[in-house]
């Protein structure tokens, strides 16, 4: 009844409406996928979804989601969060900027355990902004610092996107997860750096911290940062080392969470129900979204869209840093659109058929899609983390995505590195023992 052409305008007309009207996104993403298999062959097309449902969903690594989760909701119920950032703010407060530092340190450390932006943001911001409102700090490069330092999350491992990643692709997570660490750590070093040089340019931004005062308060902050240092021995060494899989490093975490916050902080029977609940309704979306995901690329396989995206692009004759420039507009398009998880399951069926012929490594794009992912979580108006962030203190949406402008430009840095020394992600994962 329609020509291909036709039906590919139908269907983004139908999605981009969908998201306008404020649909949810595993909704939006669903919807045009159906109308699109029916438009290809009428009801039959639809006869193997029941198979393609199972084979999609029946996936091991996908039970690390909720694992991961709820070691972070445990941390943030057992205001373990709180300990980490006062205790950071003994040792890192007193360099340039202030409590600005700890926001990133905290971010960081927070990452390191969560695997969520959106969780990170939340448990350092809900912590740090009442302290930084109160002592007269900048306010948009508070927010600003705060949302960016969040994107942390989801690059430095335990990461949802990697994991999301290497169930489509069928891509070592561990591999995955090693090889954001080391432009993770590159990332909040020059956040850090960058915070420093503005505030020593302008004093104003930050007041002078004074940090700890003698060697029992030195060794007092270490203590409170201590319990989450082991907590990353324990779940990412055993995946560098080869000795666990992603779902049972996961696993790991998740007691040493519990005992740690039992111990180190205020986890009791009640807040450790509460961190199930908020697992669930975590874990619920997060599959429902993945489900949708592959309803959709189902729908672009049986169309055979995946053939004719690659044969256009190739056409196009790009090499591969023209290739990533399309990426990146593509990605700074989308990430005003539609929150980070929704940007991989829509562009990784399309895009990981591409990959062999620009003889791009499956675990580089994989860290650099994260990258593209975390730009878009600071973009607005969709950008996830602006929201958190002006959700939880009394400023304006403007100040928030005001203090993010140069976090952008820093990411954008980190990202042309990656493209341009690959070893930065590989070398790690090149390095680390075979599971």
């Amino acid at each position: 009844m329609f020509g291909p052409e036709l039906q590919i305008i139908i269907v983004t007309v139908i999605f981009l409406g969908l998201l306008t009207a404020g649909m949810a996104v595993p909704f939006a993403i669903a919807v045009p996928a159906v109308i699109y298999l029916l438009m290809q062959g009428g009801f039959t097309a639809l006869n193997g979804l029941g198979l393609m449902s199972w084979g999609s969903m029946n996936s091991f690594a996908l039970t690390a989601v909720p694992l991961f989760m709820f070691m972070a909701d445990i941390l943030s119920v057992s205001g373990l969060s709180n300990r980490i950032y006062n205790g950071l703010a003994k040792l890192v407060a007193p360099l340039p900027g202030g409590l600005l530092q700890t926001n990133i340190a905290g971010c960081a450390i927070f990452a390191s355990v969560s695997g969520s932006s959106v969780a990170t943001a939340a448990s350092i911001g809900g912590v740090a902004l009442p302290q930084l409102t109160g002592r007269s700090y900048n306010r948009a490069l508070a927010a600003g610092s705060l949302a960016a330092g969040g994107t942390l999350g989801i690059l430095i491992p335990p990461s949802f996107p990697m994991i999301i990643y290497g169930t489509f692709t069928e891509t070592s997570v561990p591999k995955l997860f090693i090889a954001g660490v080391v432009p993770g750590l590159l990332m909040t070093a020059l956040f850090m750096l960058y915070i420093g040089v503005h505030a020593k340019l302008v004093p104003s931004v930050a007041p002078r911290e004074q940090g700890a005062r003698n060697l029992h308060e030195v060794l007092r902050a270490i203590a409170d940062v201590a319990p989450f240092f082991v907590l990353i021995a324990g779940t990412l060494g055993g995946l560098y080392f080869g000795v666990v899989t992603t779902t049972e490093a996961a696993v790991i975490g998740c007691f040493l969470s519990i005992l740690l916050g039992a111990v180190f902080g205020d986890l009791t029977l009640k807040r450790l129900i509460e961190a199930m609940h908020s697992t669930v309704n975590f874990t619920g979306n997060i599959l429902f979204l993945i489900f949708s995901a592959y309803v959709f690329s189902y729908a672009i396989s049986f169309a055979g869209i995946g053939e004719k995206v690659t044969e256009f692009i190739v056409g196009m004759k790009l090499n591969t840093i023209e290739f990533y420039l399309v990426l990146f507009a593509l990605f700074t398009v989308l990430g005003c659109l539609i929150e980070s998880l929704g940007m991989i399951v829509i562009t990784v069926p399309l895009l990981f058929p591409i990959l062999g012929r620009y003889g791009i490594d499956p675990i580089l794009f994989g860290v650099i899609l994260v990258i593209y992912v975390e730009l878009g979580q600071i973009s607005p108006p969709i950008g996830i983390n602006l929201f958190v962030i002006q959700s939880i203190w009394d400023g304006k949406l403007k100040e928030v995505v005001l203090g993010t402008i140069p976090f952008h430009l820093i990411m954008f840095v980190v990202l042309m590195l990656v493209i341009l020394w690959p070893e930065l992600a590989l070398w790690l994962p090149q390095h680390m023992s075979g599971r």
